[in-house]
């Protein structure tokens, strides 16, 4: 049996907290998923739109957020994914990944997730919902 199969619906997967944000970090998503919009790279250009800086692909949250579940592959796949995006990245942001169990029958886990910055203002929220094979 697998640690998710004994998990209990409002307890939480282990938080995951990645480094702090960096402009690297954005140039390497905006060159692996094909976003050049200049917000998430140039300074001068996010400014333009007002905004106090660069700010982070909401994908890339989105795609970290994904990591919570990679420990179970093994035994699961993601079915379902859907977030709302509520607040943006900036660098040196420190992002905190969190997922509760909200629902589960004997094929299907729903977690409630979310990504929270470090002042603890969620960035993005939603569901995963994991199958079995």
């Amino acid at each position: 049996m697998n640690a998710l199969a004994e998990l209990q619906i409002g307890e939480s997967l282990q938080d995951i907290t990645l480094s702090p944000v960096t402009r690297l970090d954005l140039i390497k998503y905006a060159g692996a998923s094909g976003d050049y919009n200049p917000i998430h790279t140039i300074d001068k250009e996010a400014e333009k739109l007002g905004l106090p800086g660069i700010i982070a692909h909401g994908m890339w949250t989105m795609g970290n957020l994904a990591k919570l579940f990679t420990p179970y592959y093994e035994d699961y796949f993601i079915q379902d994914y859907s977030i709302r995006f509520k607040g943006m990245v900036f660098l040196d942001d420190v992002v905190t990944l969190k997922a509760e169990l909200a629902e589960t029958d004997e094929e299907k886990l729903t977690f409630k997730v979310k990504a929270v910055n470090q002042h603890d203002k969620d960035v993005i929220k939603g569901k995963v919902v994991l199958s079995t094979y």
